[in-house]
This record gives structure tokens, C-alpha cells and sequence, in this order.
């Protein structure tokens, strides 16, 4: 039986799973979190702690028709220079709860398109968050870059402020899928700013690029990966496609025939790991790619790699709070969501209270759960010698969870004394095996393929 045949057989080609970027996954998030238990978090930090920051721009000149992120257009500056204002009285309210000392491991703005702000409004909003919370030695100040939405004096801000790693979003070089996708991004374009961004001093240096988009063939797929690669970045993320029209509805817009086949999916993902590899990347978890200096392959060969909404980190924080409407807060407690939409985000602001929406509180089991997912995700195993230190679960019980993921998935993973492990040929199935140890409803809408 061929390995293509033996992951049809385990169901990889007709699965919806989770991405896990957390665990519970957003969709069980629930009103039990509230403006005021969200503040109580923020209270508990331990002064002089170092947290993590994330900053939400829900706005695009254009709406992408592949995305599925919660976005809003706008062809005028006026909404954004509103909305702003409205991120600056946060960061004050967040400064009247914030413990003395605390600074900052990780910053990152995402979107939507942060390089949609002018640069005196990065220069604003830069401003207003190291005034309340410094970035701390070795900190990283990374942002998300539109080339279609950047020019020299908005990279002149964003490197004055401190900026020390971009993320630039390719999805894929090829005219006609850029065309059948609603994003148009010649390699020129990307290169410009790429050159851009360097001249600034600005050594680390993010993209993302998909797979299964409409179109896509492995000879395309090797045409865009080997251009993204003449740039030279340090970390990829190989992200597959999500179509999820019921969800997105701009996804409508993308011919549903016009797309890969699952078991062409993997060809496509197999073709482009193939070349990040030949060309000396470390291969990061199930989607991410590194150079072996970048901070990420050295959290992967230390054990330290870990999982948050914006994927694979080597950020080390326990406290991550977001800023901005829809963003996603996570403390030892629990999660906690900022309302979605930008008006009701505003009011909340406005009438000077955060503008928590919904949230988990762990219990029960959900840290031992959560655990043992994030350790597959990136280790493709779990240790049981840190699991039994760290949680209260008896040898016998947690032997049984293993006999049963191993029941479900034969050939596929290693039992022995120190824990499990991902067989190198299991790992296009490490979303379905982490999925065993959810307890949560399955059913929930959200879940992509598997591969």
C-alpha cells in the first residue's frame, strides 16, 4: 500500500479539522468572559513581566477574495484615522490596569492591512504603545506589509518606530491565480519592497505563500516558490487554502471547479516543501519554514517552539493581549475576543470600558488538552515525563489516551516509555491525530481540510 493510499484510508483527503491556534478553537468561545474579568487578567500580570502585543487593522483598500479574515474597505483615510484615535484610548485603559514594570516580548500589527495607516499615524500609534509598554531587550517588533500599500516614508516610519521583522503576504506569483483570486501582486512589487524593507536595516524578513489555490499547478507552484526564495526570507509560512464560502462570503467570487483535487493538494504542499528544503530551510511543525539562524528553527531544535493565533512562535510569553476590534487576548485564565465589528469595538472604547465580547475560562481539563495538541503541532510528540510533572493526570489514564490515538491511526505513531511520537510519514495526518484529543463538539463550523 502506498503512502498516498494509507493517509486516504485514515480519511486525510476528507477531513475538516482545526488549525488549533488554540485550544479551545474560537468557535466554542462563549459569553462567560466579560469587560471586567478581562481587566481582572490584566491586573494579575506579575509586575515587570514580559507580555506580548497584538494590534488588529481590520481595514483593506481592496477585499481579497481568498481571504477569509475579518475585514472592512475603505477607499477614504477617515475611517482609519478614526479608528486609530479609538486604538490610542485603549492602549490608555489598558495603561490604568496594566501592573508597574511590564514590558513588551512581542509586538506585531496585523490585519487587514496595518501599512494602510500614514506614517504619521504609525508614528502615533508607536508612540502611544512604548509609552506604556517598552519593548524589552531582544523584543520583536514585526508588522504586516501589503506591497501593493507601502512607500518609502511609511517604511521610514515603521523603522523608526523600532520595527525589526516584516511579514510580507505573497500567496502566489502567478498572473491568472492572482487574477481568479482578487489579489494582484506582481513579483516586481514584492521585490521593490522587499529591497525597500532592507535598506532599512530590517534583517528578519516573513512571507506567506498558499497552496490549493484555484489554477494551482506543481509547475506554477515551483515558479512561485523559487521566485519568493530569490528573496530571500527567513521564515515561510506554507499555509493551505481555505474554502470556505458559507464563512467568507467574498469567497464566492473564486470558481469552485477551478480547484485542486485534496490528493492534488498535497502534491502542490509536497512540491513547495521539497524546494524550501533543497535550499536549506528547516522544516518548522506542519506549514512553516525557516532559516537554520532564524528564531524560529532555533525554538524547534530547542524545544521551545510554541502555537498562538498568528501561527508557529518562538515567543515565550504567557500573556498575549489584542488590541482592536475582533482581536484575541490569551492569559493563564482563559481567552478573551474584543467585540468583532468596529462599531460596537468603538462604543465599548469610547464609554471608557474594554470591549470583551466573549471568551474561555479553562477548566476542567483544557490546559492538560491543550498542551498535548500544541506539543504535537510542533514537536510531533508528547512526553509524558512533562505531562505527568506538569498536570494532574494519573500514569495509567494518560497510557489509555495513548493506546487509543494509536488505535485510530495504525502504523502511524510510535508508542514507547518516554511518550508518543509522529511516525515521519504520519505527519500530513498531525492536525486529525491532535484532533483525537479534543473533547470539545467537533461539529462546530470553522474546520478546514486536512491537508
Amino acid at each position: 500500500m502506498t503512502q498516498e493510499s494509507q493517509l486516504a484510508r485514515l480519511g486525510l483527503f476528507d477531513a475538516k479539522v482545526p488549525r488549533y491556534t488554540s485550544y479551545p478553537t474560537a468557535p466554542h468561545f462563549k459569553n462567560d468572559v466579560s469587560a471586567k474579568g478581562f481587566a481582572d487578567w490584566i491586573k494579575a500580570i506579575k509586575p515587570g513581566a514580559e507580555i506580548s502585543l497584538y494590534v488588529h487593522v481590520p481595514f483593506c483598500r481592496r477585499l481579497c477574495w481568498f481571504c477569509a479574515c475579518r475585514t472592512q474597505g475603505t477607499q477614504s483615510d477617515s475611517p482609519v484615522r478614526a479608528y486609530v484615535d479609538v486604538l490610542k484610548q485603549e492602549i490608555v485603559l489598558l495603561a490604568r490596569h496594566l501592573p508597574e514594570g511590564v514590558r513588551l516580548a512581542r509586538l506585531h500589527w496585523g490585519g487587514g492591512t496595518p501599512t494602510l495607516l500614514s506614517a504619521e499615524m504609525m508614528a502615533e500609534l508607536a508612540e502611544a504603545i512604548f509609552a506604556v509598554t517598552p519593548l524589552a531587550k531582544g523584543g520583536e517588533f514585526s508588522v504586516e506589509i501589503d506591497p501593493n500599500e507601502i512607500d518609502e516614508p511609511r517604511l521610514d516610519a515603521l523603522a523608526a518606530a523600532g520595527m525589526n521583522r516584516a511579514s510580507i503576504g505573497v500567496q502566489d506569483f502567478d498572473p491568472e491565480i492572482q487574477e481568479t483570486i482578487g489579489r494582484i501582486q506582481p513579483f516586481d512589487l514584492t521585490r521593490d519592497a522587499v529591497d525597500m524593507i532592507r535598506a532599512r536595516g530590517i534583517a528578519s524578513l516573513n512571507a506567506d505563500i498558499l497552496f490549493g489555490l484555484p489554477h494551482q499547478t506543481r509547475m506554477r507552484m515551483t515558479e512561485s516558490v523559487q521566485k519568493l526564495l530569490s528573496l530571500s526570507p527567513d521564515r515561510v509560512a506554507l499555509y493551505g487554502y481555505a474554502h470556505v464560502p458559507w464563512m467568507a462570503r467574498r469567497q464566492n467570487m473564486i470558481p469552485t471547479d477551478s480547484l485542486p483535487s485534496p490528493k492534488a493538494r498535497l502534491q502542490l504542499f509536497e512540491t513547495a516543501q521539497r524546494l524550501f528544503m533543497w535550499d536549506g530551510y528547516r522544516e518548522i511543525g506542519i506549514d512553516h519554514f525557516a532559516t537554520p539562524h532564524d528564531g524560529l528553527a532555533v525554538a524547534e531544535r530547542t524545544g521551545k517552539l510554541r502555537r498562538n493565533f498568528q501561527g508557529y512562535t518562538d515567543d515565550r510569553a504567557e500573556v498575549l493581549i489584542g488590541l482592536g476590534a475582533s482581536s484575541i487576548s490569551r492569559f493563564p485564565q482563559g481567552y478573551a475576543q474584543n467585540a468583532p465589528s468596529t462599531s460596537a469595538y468603538t462604543k465599548a472604547i469610547r464609554d471608557g470600558q474594554f470591549s470583551t465580547a466573549r471568551g474561555h475560562v479553562f477548566s476542567g481539563e483544557d490546559l492538560l488538552r491543550g498542551r498535548m495538541i500544541e506539543a504535537l503541532m510542533c514537536d510531533f510528540a508528547i512526553s509524558s515525563e512533562e505531562i505527568l510533572t506538569t498536570f494532574d493526570i494519573a500514569p495509567a489514564a494518560l497510557d489509555g489516551m495513548y493506546r487509543d490515538v494509536s488505535a485510530a491511526f495504525p502504523d502511524m505513531l510510535d508508542l514507547h516509555a518516554g511518550g508518543i511520537r509522529i511516525r515521519p510519514e504520519g505527519k500530513p495526518l498531525t492536525r486529525m491525530i491532535a484532533r483525537h484529543f479534543d473533547a470539545y463538539d467537533l461539529s462546530k463550523a470553522g474546520h478546514s481540510s486536512a491537508i
